[in-house]
């Protein structure tokens, strides 16, 4: 049916009496008279070319078509009166949850929110920092950024950016460093994922020495320590390069890995809401096709 022929007024008739199940109580939640709200049905019925309702003394019971139709008409009108019921002062107002992994966080999307708060300033942005493992429908998140192969079952997830994996040390390790084989003099911190040390010496040509330094959850946790001389780390230098230009951390090798992207999800069952698409859209506009 074309969108300029549904009969709206029909149908919050239709689905007012069939949660109601009666037309007085429909009428008075209406605010309209009895023969208003069975003339709309009438109509409607004769609309469909079938019965709504079997009528009877203890009041309305819904026909196998009526059952079909009415708990879409409900999930639609609730939807547009949740949406209708965010606009304040003439502009819209919703609250986006959004986790993030905290080195993504720290390395690029904080300093760039004013932009999109000053943009949009009827979104009210919620922002929960993690170690990359997250539970969208647990934690009551909207989206979730996050890195890694981008295969997450029940998320629809769209890529950002990758960002390359190199050794990263303070300016007074560095300067001792003049082949990949000097890494093995120091302390070489670890990702969860055993394997990045193994593939960034493979990359540089270099036997892998057994790697025995402390295992972290946190890219930023392995940054502070690296850049207090305590040792180096395979780090996505994309999102240190403010620490990198203030001279705090120095790459000695261009050498370098990639193991995964950092990629926007959310729930592929929850229907996608305003603020959702503003921030994805504007996210989207932001990133390069690549940081480096």
């Amino acid at each position: 049916m074309d969108r300029p022929n549904i009969p709206l007024n029909a149908l919050r008739a239709f689905e007012v009496a069939a949660r109601q199940g009666s037309f007085t109580r429909a009428a008075i939640e209406l605010r309209v008279t009895q023969a208003a709200v069975s003339h709309q049905l009438i109509a409607l019925e004769e609309l469909l070319g079938t019965s709504l309702f079997h009528r009877t003394p203890k009041g309305l019971i819904l026909t196998d078509e009526g059952t079909v139709l009415h708990p879409i008409l409900t999930q639609s009108f609730d939807r547009i009166g949740n949406v209708l019921d965010r606009f304040l002062d003439g502009r819209y107002q919703e609250t986006l949850n959004v986790g993030v992994v905290t080195t993504f966080a720290t390395g690029y999307l904080i300093e760039r929110l004013p932009d999109f708060q000053q943009k949009h300033p009827g979104v009210n942005l919620r922002l929960f920092t993690n170690n990359n493992r997250v539970d969208i429908a647990k934690e009551g998140l909207d989206i979730a950024i996050r890195f890694g192969e981008g295969l997450w079952p029940g998320l629809q997830a769209i890529p950002l950016l990758t960002t390359p994996l190199t050794p990263l040390c303070s300016p007074d390790i560095g300067a001792s460093l003049k082949t990949p084989q000097d890494l093995t003099k120091h302390i070489l911190f670890r990702s969860y994922r055993s394997d990045e040390w193994e593939l960034w010496f493979q990359n540089a040509s270099t036997p892998c020495p057994k790697i025995t330094g402390s295992v972290f959850d946190s890219s930023v946790a392995m940054a502070d320590m690296v850049e207090a001389g305590l040792g180096i780390a395979l780090l996505p230098y994309g999102m240190f390069k403010r620490r990198i230009s203030e001279g705090r951390l120095v790459r000695p090798f261009p050498n370098e890995i990639t193991t995964g992207k950092y990629w926007l999800t959310h729930l592929k069952s929850k229907p996608t809401t305003p603020a959702t698409t503003l921030f994805k859209n504007w996210l989207l506009s932001e990133l390069p096709e690549h940081v480096a």
